[in-house]
């Protein structure tokens, strides 16, 4: 067997927020969240990923998005590449989650608890060595709890995770275990196998089971995150060289906004071919933000005219 890697977005997509797959996100959220207790019940997943819709994927930032029985949201994003403010990003879209809540009239009493799990593939917090932390609303000196603890954040750092599959002693071990090591693996783990849930996720990434469409998708978005990091080595490295001369923030962003222009570039010519001089001129000037929208849309293009008209309607402001 071959299996494909749930770090990317099509197939966290698929394997955690597809209307078949309420059981292995229920599984998956409590262990994660509430520490393998099973506190969820049942949930809705907003917005469920389509398998007969491949073409269409797209979203704002987030993964899944799952309404929780006891009336909390939890916000599900897998990140791979350590963008510029990510955690901002994650601030910012939990918050207005939160606050998006009510609706004109309904009074602060119908607020319902709001929690971001947020994988990453790359370390976050140096000042610990925990792969998984959780974050809420505390006072400074003695550490007490905000009244009524509405938002939530949970990270897990898969680089800090380092168990094996014969040292993995909790529900919460598995699951991280196969976001992180499912393509090494060439058999479904007789433990995994016991566990329904994690037995129906390894079958779901199982390549055999995804149609020539789906290859195609998550091919290609293999391609752009390994463009994309090294296009990111590579800037880091160039932004270093000229910090020396010109100062090292400057040199660093710099270097980053070259290696994303020529990383879109880069996936726009294999894309659709060689492109105008004024469809790249366009590109060039579009600033970091600019350029993190349209990678999150560019797979979904099936012409220059709908790349152009991207470009029209959100590249001209930066």
């Amino acid at each position: 067997m071959r299996f494909i890697s749930p770090k990317t977005d099509f197939a966290f997509k698929k394997i955690f927020g597809s209307k078949d797959s309420k059981d292995i996100l229920i599984s998956f959220l409590n262990a994660l969240i509430y520490e393998s207790n099973s506190m969820i019940q049942d949930l809705e997943i907003i917005d469920p990923y389509n398998p007969r819709d491949v073409v269409d994927l797209k979203d704002s930032y987030l993964d899944v998005k799952a309404l929780l029985d006891n009336g909390s949201t939890v916000l599900i994003e897998m990140q791979v590449l350590n963008v510029a403010f990510f955690e901002k990003r994650v601030i910012y879209n939990l918050t207005k989650t939160y606050a998006n809540q009510l609706k004109y009239g309904e009074g602060y009493s119908h607020l319902k608890p709001a929690i971001a799990l947020t994988i990453t593939d790359f370390p976050m917090f140096d000042q610990t060595q925990r792969f998984l932390t959780r974050f809420c609303l505390k006072e400074k000196q003695e550490l007490f709890d905000y009244p009524d603890p509405e938002i939530e954040l949970i990270f897990v750092e898969l680089p800090k995770f380092t168990k094996t599959l014969d040292e993995l002693d909790s529900l919460t071990d598995k699951w991280i275990y196969f976001i992180k090591e499912a393509p090494s693996l060439e058999v479904i783990p007789p433990t995994f196998r016991q566990l329904p849930e994690l037995d129906k996720a390894m079958n779901i990434a199982n390549q055999a089971n995804l149609s020539v469409e789906e290859l195609e998708k998550l091919r290609k978005q293999e391609m752009f995150l390994e463009d994309q990091r090294g296009f990111i080595i590579k800037a880091k490295q160039d932004g270093l060289a000229e910090g020396l001369e010109q100062g090292l923030e400057q040199g660093l962003e710099r270097g980053r906004r070259e290696g994303e222009i020529r990383a879109m570039l880069r996936l726009l010519e294999r894309q659709f071919g060689s492109m105008s001089p004024e469809i790249i001129n366009q590109i060039q000037n579009l600033s970091s933000e600019q350029l993190e929208h349209l990678g999150e849309d560019v797979l979904d293009f099936n012409s220059l005219e709908e790349l152009s008209n991207w470009l029209e309607d959100n590249g001209m402001n930066r």
